[in-house]
């Protein structure tokens, strides 16, 4: 049945994900065993904390409310569907899926920037970190268009997206879903099992064993003691 299909598209919706799904699994327990302490974002809250405020915290109320919906319209799909049929709870759920849409954006955006402004935080981002960084804006903003310019995604995504994700869980792929998409989703697709793949190198980890409870906590207040030998 795949055969059918160009070879890149086979690679890149069927080989691929399954070497993401993999890795992602593999990676993440090898990780967690070995270097158990590494899990975690290493925030650099402690070193400039109003601009890490506006970018984080906007970015990940956004992405949690975004995979969210993906979730669900992944597990629901039929559930999404007789939602939509109501034009009134279809512009519902399409706009609320955009503001969050761009809410992700914007605190991404403001991530970036406190990361190249803030020489404090410049210094302890390394490479590798602005590597993820790019990955999550490229797959932000194609998701952003993709939500403008081929609209009403929850339905399309729970008729065709859905049952293609489920043909890969079933290890039994179905690239006719995903050939007739056009190439701005079919790009977000593949930017999805990309980050999925490099999640277990990265500090992506840390939303598998703490899942950003500082989003609902109170203020903490920090403070540094140093010894009267240290501070002279």
């Amino acid at each position: 049945m795949t055969s059918a299909f160009p070879f890149h598209n086979q690679l890149c919706f069927i080989v691929f994900p399954y070497v993401a799904v993999l890795t992602f699994l593999l990676g993440t327990i090898l990780r967690y065993r070995k270097d158990p302490f590494t899990y975690s974002s290493l925030s650099s809250q402690f070193l400039e904390n109003r601009k890490h405020f506006w970018g984080l915290v906007p970015f990940h109320y956004g992405i949690v409310a975004v995979l969210v919906g993906h979730i669900v319209a992944f597990l629901l799909p039929r559930q999404i569907l007789e939602w939509d049929s109501q034009p009134l709870r279809l512009y519902i759920l399409e706009i609320s899926a955009l503001i969050f849409g761009l809410l992700t954006v914007v605190g991404l955006v403001g991530a970036i920037a406190r990361r190249l402004t803030v020489s404090k935080v410049r210094v302890v981002t390394n490479g590798f970190d602005w590597f993820v960084l790019s990955l999550l804006l490229v797959q932000t903003i194609s998701g952003v268009y993709v939500a403008i310019f081929h609209p009403w995604g929850s339905a399309w995504f729970a008729a065709a997206i859905s049952p293609y994700l489920w043909s890969l869980a079933r290890f039994n792929p179905d690239l006719g879903y995903v050939s007739m998409m056009p190439l701005g989703v079919q790009l977000h697709i593949l930017m999805a099992f990309v980050i999925i793949f490099v999640t277990p190198f990265t500090r992506l980890v840390h939303v598998l064993v703490a899942p950003n409870p500082y989003l609902w906590r109170r203020r903490q207040v920090v403070r540094w003691y140093r010894s009267q030998k240290e501070a002279s």
